[in-house]
């Protein structure tokens, strides 16, 4: 037996075997994962204008590993176990993955929702709230999906602000 053809019998199935692994391992590298997570929702200012309506500045949060479109908001608002009013808007913001976007939106308040900021902003003490609702996003090269949201929290009212809550 010649040299040769000890390199053809035992290097031969080696060199296929570690073609094939190396095709095996190509196939696995298919890229950054492509998650698409429920977006969030939350009140991060709430300022009592003079007119008795509310300005709302809404975190709209991408917790996808995508960039999200945001099409439109649609959450009940409650202060105090008090209906307040609807946060609605269409924002058309796009938010880039696991980021986060503020949109302004404004609401005329029921008069209890309004009775209770007024004694939480004179009393100095904070203001619990719940949204409850629906967010419309579309997904980068994705169908438009709706998400619920609930959201619990409180605002407390900022030092130096006067009619202002975060």
């Amino acid at each position: 037996m010649t040299y040769e053809s000890n390199w053809k019998r035992w290097n031969g199935p080696a060199l296929l075997l570690s073609l094939l692994a190396a095709l095996v391992l190509a196939g696995c590298s298919s890229g950054p994962v492509r998650r698409v997570s429920e977006p969030s929702a939350r009140i991060q200012q709430l300022t009592v204008r003079a007119d008795g309506s509310w300005s709302a500045d809404l975190r709209i949060e991408n917790f996808s590993s995508i960039p999200m479109r945001f099409e439109s908001v649609d959450l009940a608002l409650k202060v105090a176990d008090t209906p307040a009013g609807n946060l609605r808007a269409q924002p058309g913001l796009s938010i880039g993955p696991e980021s986060a976007d503020v949109i302004t939106v404004t609401v005329a308040p029921q008069a209890a929702a309004k009775l209770a900021a007024a004694d939480a902003l004179s009393a100095g003490r904070s203001l619990a709230y719940e949204l409850n609702g629906r967010i419309d996003a579309t997904p980068d090269q994705g169908k438009l999906r709706s998400f619920e949201v609930e959201r619990s929290s409180a605002l407390s009212p900022a030092p130096g602000l006067p009619g202002v809550l975060r």
